[in-house]
Formats: structure tokens, sequence, C-alpha cells
């Protein structure tokens, strides 16, 4: 990982009892000419060529994002990239555009932003997404397009890249979450569909039905395997729900997961010509930093090998203030301070996000999950013959939190073994959140029940356990994914 001059040492790790791999830090220029050599070597051995490797760094279009920049934050554990998709359609053909929807001029600003984290022991990956309208405040810059000096003023995060490219767009996001950015890489809409169609295309699930006529996005609840121009229409759609730019991210983070889990288990990263297509149909539409090239596409593919969809972990920044209105701009997104802050910080010491299954928590100690027990509506049923047990049951979720009808009812069989919830799709969030307060629950979809969650208590019901809002909302790849 490259680091910039001057940059202070990086404080020492504890040891996990294994060793870790060495973070990549700026190398002399035998030391880059080795590591090319090495990665040709691989390839090569793979049965591609110099040839190939030469083409694929010259396919990258380049860009000096850290440009003159100073004061920058302290280099943290891991790697981090500010990856950002912008509304470039250029190469983008007129009868692709008519069907995608694609029409209208580009605004050329960010139309999705996020910080990739790949953690130091290259064992997961960290997403967390930036919504576009976030209330944001630029350092001192000169606008790329009038050549007029700025002061620090209010702007639309988005709103960065118009103004100042790349390097203010940098500039913005390490003011703004003191995460220090590793690399860059600007993909538009040409490089994503062509990742999509290389790779055969990408599975998702939608819970509910999808459909906006803006972009003309139409699917029915259920899986549907996507081509590369309709996954654009579903990460580009804000009007599919009720909930706009945070629904929009919402699916763009269910998408990043289902590619990861694609790549990971399709045996795309152990195939060298079809990680070379892939890197090939990527590379072809973007623009990354000067240090970001092949060595390190090559490190992560390498690194990716070992992932399973668990190994990704999603969230977006926390938002404090929704609608905030600012003369000039209009309405913005602010940010918890204090949340968001403790988020950039898990991030700068490499630490997961999500709290892992069965790890780490005190005995006694409220499980966090990502809808609030406030929220969730539950009828309570006893399966079992125990005279009292489903106002028990009934009495000790409304004492977690739970909004239970505190009128239990008797379940028609009355020798259910094991506790099950049933659960309307739309609400599979809430339906996990309420499984972790029932310890050995099991999940049943019922479509069209509606809001409320039933409980048919079993013989193994052993108590509720607490439960609190996860601080960050994180979701896993596996928890996102078709199931």
């Amino acid at each position: 990982m490259p680091a910039s001059p001057g940059s202070p040492q990086r404080r020492p790790r504890p040891s996990s009892g294994r060793p870790r791999p060495p973070v990549r830090r700026k190398k002399p220029r035998w030391a880059m000419r080795a590591v090319t050599t090495l990665s040709v070597v691989v390839l090569a051995a793979a049965g591609i060529g110099h040839s190939v490797v030469s083409s694929l760094d010259a396919d990258i279009a380049r860009v000096d994002p850290f440009k003159d920049m100073k004061n920058r934050p302290r280099a943290g554990h891991g790697m981090n990239v500010l990856l950002v998709g912008t509304d470039s359609r250029e190469k983008i053909s007129e009868a692709e555009r008519r069907k995608y929807r694609l029409g209208g001029a580009p605004c050329h600003c960010t139309d999705t932003m996020m910080i990739v984290h790949i953690s130091e022991d290259r064992e997961r990956a960290s997403v967390v997404s930036l919504p576009r309208d976030s209330y944001a405040v630029t350092p001192p810059h000169t606008d790329r397009i009038t050549g007029h000096r700025h002061g620090g003023h209010v702007i639309k995060l988005n709103a960065a890249y118009a103004e100042g490219g790349p390097n203010l767009t940098v500039r913005t996001v390490e003011h703004m979450t003191h995460v220090k950015i590793d690399h860059y890489l600007e993909i538009d809409f040409t490089s994503f569909m062509k990742t999509v169609d290389v790779l055969g295309g990408v599975e998702i699930c939608a819970t509910r039905p999808l459909k906006d006529s803006y972009t003309g996005l139409n699917l029915a609840a259920g899986k549907h395997e996507l081509s590369g121009g309709e996954a654009l229409q579903y990460v580009r759609s804000r009007h599919a729900d009720g909930s706009s730019d945070l629904g929009r991210m919402q699916r763009q983070q269910r998408f990043m997961a289902a590619l990861i889990a694609q790549s990971t288990s399709s045996g795309v990263l152990l195939n060298p010509m079809k990680f070379r297509d892939i890197t090939r149909a990527v590379l072809g539409s973007v623009r990354a930093d000067k240090e970001f090239g092949t060595g390190e596409l090559l490190d992560l593919g390498r690194a990716m090998r070992n992932f399973s969809p668990a190994s990704s972990e999603f969230t977006t920044v926390p938002i404090g203030r929704m609608g905030f209105a600012v003369k000039g701009i209009g309405s913005t997104l602010k940010w918890d301070a204090a949340k968001s802050g403790r988020l950039f910080r898990a991030l700068r010491e490499d630490e997961p996000l999500a709290v892992r299954k069965g790890g780490g928590a005190k005995r006694g100690a409220p499980v966090r999950v990502e809808v609030a027990p406030q929220q969730i509506r539950v009828q309570v049923e006893n399966g079992t013959r125990t005279a009292g047990l489903g106002r028990k049951v009934d009495r000790e979720l409304a004492g977690a939190g739970f909004r239970t009808t505190r009128v239990p009812v008797n379940a028609r069989g009355r020798e259910v073994g094991r506790t099950v919830i049933a659960y309307d799709p739309r609400w599979d969030r809430s339906a996990r959140s309420l499984a972790a307060a029932l310890p050995g629950s099991s999940l049943r979809v019922v479509r069209g029940q509606g809001a409320v969650m039933r409980v048919t208590v079993g013989a193994d019901y052993r108590g509720v356990r607490k439960v609190r809002v996860g601080e960050f909302g994180v979701t896993t790849g596996d928890e996102v994914g078709c199931r």
C-alpha cells in the first residue's frame, strides 16, 4: 500500500497467533521492477504472457487524485479504496441508452461513492456507502472549470467531483472521515455493464416487486439473473420504493454482495483466462490512481480466492438528520457526528463492523440487531401443552421492547418442538432481529402475512435474549444474498 512521503509510522499491532501479510508500502524502483517481474511470472505460469500484463496496465486511464495533498490523515491498517461511480455514458450505444433509460445530459458528478476497506490480513472487505446528498464542507481549492480559488464552503458531497474532480473528491472525503485513502478507482456506466456481462450475469433476489418508470426497472419478487444493462437499472433506481437514495444504496450493497459471491464461488478467480477477461472489461472504462495497477489487482484477486459471502460487510454512514435544508443547495443529509466518528475509527483500526455470529459478546450482554425491537410487532402462539407459556413469552418479549399484541393464543398444533417465526419476506430484517432474541428459533417465509411476526413457541423455548440495534446497521454478504 503506497504511503505518502512524511507519513508517520504505523503502530505495531498485537500478534494474533499467526503471521500477517505485510501492508503494502511505497517501494523503491528496483522493488517495483521485481514485483512486476513476479507478476509476469505468475501470469505466464497460468498461460498469460507479458504482453497481456502490459496491455492490462495500458488499459487503465490514469488520474492523480493525491496531487499536492498535505496534512492528510494518518495511515491506518489495511487498504482503503475510494470507489466512485460516475454518470458518464459516452461509450454507450444509442440503442442501449433507449433500452435502459440512459437519456439526458450527465451531470459530471458522482452517482455513487463508497469506501472499500480491505483488512490487513486480506480476509475481510468492509464497504461504507457515502450518500451523494451528504452535507459536506470542502477544503480550500481551485474550481477546475472556472479557475477561481474557493475557500472551504458547503456543498452536497457528489458536487465535489464537479468542482474539483478526483482530487477535491478525495480531499473532501478524507476531511470528513479522517480515513486516509490509499487508492482511487472511478467506474462509469460502460465499465459496470461490461463487467456484469463478462461474468455471465449476476443473481439478485428481490423481496418485493420493484418498478421504476425513470430507469425502466421492472422486477417481480424472487430471484433474477441480471445482465449488465438490467443490473445498471437495478443499482440506479431511486423510485422503486419510498426510500429514495437510501434504498438505492441498499440495493447497490446487495448487488455488490452478489457480485463478490459470484466471483468467489464460480471459479472466476481460479481461472486465469476468465480473470483476464473480467480485468480487461473493468479496466477498459475506469480511471485509477497511478499506483493502482496489475500488481494490486493480482493481490486482491489472490486474497479474494479465500473470500466467502460472509467475508464482506456493508453499511451506510449513520445519518443524524434527514432533509437538512441549505440555502442555494437544497435538501442534504447530515451525518451523525458521534456514530460516524466511531464507524470511521473502526475502519482506521481495521476492526470488523459487524458483530460476528457467536463471537465475543460478554455473557448477558445485548446482541446487536438491525431493527429496534420497538419497531417489531409480534403475535405469540403457544405450540405446546404447557399452560400459560404463551402469556409468559408474550410478557418476556414485551419486556425486551418488542411490540407484542398482549393477547397470546394457542396454536393449532400443540406438539411443536422448535420455536418458529413466520414472517413476510418484506420484513426480513425485522424477522432476523426477532430471531436473535429467541435463540434456536427457525424462520419460515409466509408471503402476504404483513408486518406482524407470528411466533409459535416450541418445547425448546429457554427465554428471551436482550437485543439492541447494531450501531452501524451492518449486514454481511451471506445475509443479503439469495438464500
